[in-house]
């Protein structure tokens, strides 16, 4: 394994069929909803991009043409938009719209997990590290949790994960890592454990959906067994390859929504909107009178 290979290209997984988000799915990918006014998987896009990504391969299935259309070139409505003036709006399209061959995508052809996700990915990402970005956990903060695992891949190589601190009683919910010896942005993990019994994890350090891999975990995907909800797991692949190689973890400092839930995604929606400067106060008022009134209910209830 060479330390000094550059991790150019990412894989985001958006083959997921939104069950927990039904009507609103049925036509729409997920990952096509809106956080305030860009799409879920914008946000993963970005991040990507802020820690030097170069290639970004999209594992999609049956029905996600919006998500290729969103990535496109739109002349009819950049037309439409220059015969308005709304120059603004052409300037942030146009800076979302990838370079020309920096984007694939291939098909998951049947909901197998994870883990087969990423192996669906093996032939466009080659035999090289790459970032591997879960588009329903969305960074929030200064900095995306990307650029801080490529900061820690720099310095140690191998694997390397993002993670935060979640309560020690909520640490069944969650892939846990064991917390080894620190280095400037982290520290070495010991062991990965998918949702522990209560009393029985490691750390209160969970996987947020960061990932940098090693291209040896394409052929230890390729013959894994099927784990829980009988689907490939990439936590046990992960797991058998840190049997000869590395891993180090990097806590990232921001927060992670987790838009697949119900209450992530309101929770991200009301948090990217008070960032925001052009809305953020009319949304703060209208949250506060919200809060206030709702808990003017339960007192009188």
């Amino acid at each position: 394994m060479d330390r000094s290979k550059t991790v150019r290209k990412a894989v985001i997984p958006v083959a997921g069929n939104g069950t927990r988000f039904l009507p609103a799915t049925k036509a729409m990918p997920k990952e096509m909803l809106t956080i305030v006014d860009r799409p879920v998987v914008q946000y993963a896009v970005d991040e990507a991009r802020q820690a030097g990504i170069e290639h970004i391969v999209f594992v999609t299935s049956r029905n996600k043409q919006a998500i290729e259309d969103h990535f496109d070139d739109t002349p009819e409505l950049i037309s439409s938009l220059s015969r308005s003036g709304k120059n603004a709006q052409i300037s942030e399209l146009e800076s979302m719209l990838p370079a020309a061959g920096s984007v694939s995508f291939t098909r998951q052809q049947a909901p197998l997990g994870l883990g087969h996700a990423v192996w669906c990915a093996r032939d466009l990402i080659g035999d090289e590290p790459f970032a591997l970005l879960l588009p329903d956990m969305i960074c929030y903060g200064t900095r995306g949790c990307m650029a801080g695992l490529m900061d820690l891949y720099n310095e140690v190589g191998g694997n390397v994960v993002g993670v935060e601190q979640c309560a020690p009683e909520d640490a069944s919910k969650y892939g846990i890592v064991g917390q080894g010896d620190s280095v400037s942005h982290g520290f070495s993990v010991t062991k990965m454990v998918e949702k522990p019994s209560a009393g029985e994890a490691p750390s209160n350090f969970y996987l947020n959906g960061r990932y940098i891999l090693q291209p040896e975990i394409f052929p230890i995907l390729a013959h894994q067994q099927r784990g829980a909800g009988n689907e490939i797991q990439l936590t046990d692949g992960m797991l058998k390859l840190s049997e000869d190689q590395n891993f180090h973890a990097h806590p990232y400092q921001g927060r992670t929504f987790d838009c697949g839930s119900k209450h992530g995604f309101i929770e991200a929606n009301v948090a990217f909107a008070l960032a925001r400067a052009d809305i953020g106060g009319i949304v703060f008022e209208s949250v506060r009178e919200m809060v206030l009134s709702h808990e003017g209910r339960i007192q009188a209830a």
